[in-house]
């Protein structure tokens, strides 16, 4: 008998880890007989996977159910259309949207989307609603297996989920619960599957990656957990996978064992992603950061010690309750101690349910956003500066499709930027040299060292 095809709709908001699980819930929907749709006109199920960290993150998704809602009525005689919310909106205020948007049949959180397949035919069977969003991240990943099918040679694998740090600013630990680590197996298990079908970097993804401590592995038990550094030299013996990344770390966290792992590991790519909000002491003792603005310079003092190439990535948030003139220099001191290859930088939004949004001394928008406006001036001739400091080296691309002029390559460096390049085709999917020659900055672009080189 044929399998009715069925169209799936993602619209994923947010964070990597949102793209991680949208691409989990695809290949847990696939064995239903669901194929993706380009556009939700044409999709028998709609997920909105949403992510909860900005201001009005909800509001958005009522917004885009305001969308769907005249697509579903038009879908009534066809079959009509199945409406998800998943994701951290979901999981904060799942019984919110059952209570004030009727056109949702189901509502599931980021640890329970593994259940999908049951929500859909309770809502089916019931003619009604299924909501669950409980805390179940063991058996989530024990059950989702290691059968993904992803596109390209590139791929994000979950390694560590939740968050214990409770910065007064952040929604994490409330929307995706306490800080857990994924066994070493398992992660091997699902890495070894993504090499297997040509992925050739992997970047694996946590709230607070660098407090992974997972199962070690069959054999080694005696050895109780493995911290981050043991995992990724541990993949890097992998076959097939070339290029290993991890985001998002937490100061706390960084121990010398993972600085370490950047000198010893070329795999390791040399570019790290480590948030510090803020270079006033006291702003970041009010955001429980729990490190001070010396802590974190001193951590990346010893990362660059062990890694001379390394590059410096960040999060900046302006506008915290009670930051003053003289904190938000503090700041700008911090950013240009550092000199950031890239930095993302944010005002602060009050986050309902978080201390942060009762606290005192709040910004007014016109001050968050001049002081926005002048950091962000100062990264971007940082960024700048840095990918114009690449022209003249010869750099390691991974290609990994045609550009949009005929016969470009589209790549991306160690340091994570666009390059451009003229080659043959049969080179995506492999790592070459390129010699940079101009810079903006947003890419870089430059010629193969070895415009003949053989296909792998």
């Amino acid at each position: 008998m044929t399998k009715t095809r069925k169209r799936l709709y993602i619209k994923t908001y947010g964070c990597q880890m949102n793209v991680y699980d949208s691409e989990r819930m695809r290949d847990v929907l696939t064995p239903l007989g669901y194929e993706p749709a380009e556009e939700p006109d044409h999709a028998d199920l709609v997920i909105l996977n949403t992510c909860h960290i900005r201001e009005k993150a909800a509001e958005k998704v009522y917004s885009e159910l305001g969308r769907l809602r005249p697509l579903k009525e038009a879908k009534a005689d066809e079959g009509g259309m199945t409406i998800a919310v998943a994701g951290c909106v979901a999981q904060a205020e799942g019984a919110e949207i059952m209570k004030r948007a009727p056109v949702v049949d189901l509502v599931v959180g980021p640890q329970t989307y593994h259940k999908l397949p049951e929500l859909i035919a309770h809502a089916h069977r019931e003619r009604g609603e299924a909501l669950d969003t409980e805390f179940e991240v063991e058996d989530k990943f024990d059950r989702l297996g290691n059968d993904r099918q992803v596109d390209g040679y590139t791929a994000f694998v979950t390694v560590q989920e939740g968050c214990d740090k409770f910065c007064t600013f952040c929604v994490v630990p409330y929307t995706r619960g306490a800080e857990w680590s994924r066994p070493v197996d398992q992660i091997v298990a699902e890495v070894r599957a993504l090499a297997a079908q040509g992925v050739r970097e992997v970047t694996l993804l946590g709230q607070n990656v660098n407090a992974y401590h997972g199962e070690a592995p069959a054999g080694r038990e005696a050895e109780g957990t493995w911290g981050l550094g043991q995992l990724v030299r541990h993949l890097a013996l992998i076959g097939g996978i070339e290029r290993i990344r991890f985001t998002t770390s937490h100061p706390r966290d960084m121990d010398e064992d993972l600085i370490q792992a950047f000198a010893d590991t070329p795999k390791l790519m040399p570019y790290f992603h480590l948030p510090v909000q803020a270079g006033s002491d006291k702003i970041l003792k009010a955001m429980n950061r729990q490190h001070t603005a010396d802590e974190y310079v001193a951590i990346i003092e010893r990362l660059r010690a062990a890694r001379p190439d390394i590059a410096i990535s960040g999060d900046m948030i302006v506008g915290f309750p009670g930051e003053t003139d003289e904190d938000f220099e503090a700041t700008l001191d911090l950013v240009r101690q550092v000199n950031y290859a890239s930095c993302f930088s944010f005002k602060y939004s009050r986050r309902p349910g978080t201390p942060g949004a009762a606290m005192f001394n709040q910004i007014d928008e016109s001050v968050k956003s001049e002081r926005l406006a002048v950091l962000q001036d100062v990264l971007t001739q940082q960024q700048i500066a840095f990918n114009e400091g690449q022209i003249g080296k010869t750099l390691p691309v991974l290609f990994e499709k045609s550009g949009r002029l005929p016969g470009q390559l589209h790549g991306r460096s160690p340091y994570l930027q666009s390059v451009h390049v003229e080659g043959p085709e049969h080179l995506i999917g492999q790592i070459g040299e390129v010699v940079i020659e101009t810079a903006s900055r947003n890419a870089l672009s430059g010629r193969l060292v070895n415009p003949e080189q053989d296909a792998a």
